[in-house]
């Protein structure tokens, strides 16, 4: 496990954590259920901000949730704030910012989401090795 010392390097400052704090999903209870305990019982909330931490440090080095300290439940909510459109909220708030203290060029930006292969790469390169040894590939092949 991963000590919090490990996480100094991925601590969010005072003044970002203030302009981002308003983003922050809190869980509301459900008007249409019943809860066994008033509102206000139970656990005491979580520290969204260490909770924040922790993601981007898993976002940032790649490491696997479970080897932070209770990585499950950090998990969890990286899932529920990834719904909520937190990360999105985020990012928007960010471009705007720096759109207003840099300016963007929206002339030069553009946005493509087409993948595909090369068309004549095969060509070029030959079959995908991985390809190379499958039966039903090896009838096509001539020798």
């Amino acid at each position: 496990m991963i000590g919090k010392q490990s996480y100094q390097s991925w601590t969010i400052s005072d003044e970002f954590w203030e302009v981002i704090k308003p983003y922050i999903p809190i869980h509301q209870r459900e008007a249409n259920k019943t809860y066994k305990r008033k509102a206000g019982g139970g656990r005491k909330p979580p520290d969204y901000r260490i909770i924040l931490e922790k993601i981007l440090h898993v976002l940032r080095t790649g490491c696997q949730w479970k080897s932070i300290d209770k990585g499950s439940n950090i998990h969890r909510y990286f899932q529920l704030w990834s719904a909520s459109g937190f990360f999105e909220a985020l990012w928007a708030a960010g471009l705007y910012e720096y759109d207003e203290l840099k300016g963007l060029d929206w002339e030069w930006l553009s946005h493509d989401g087409c993948t595909t292969k090369a068309p004549l790469a095969q060509e070029s390169v030959g079959p995908n090795p991985t390809d190379r040894g499958k039966k039903w590939n090896q009838k096509k092949r001539i020798h």
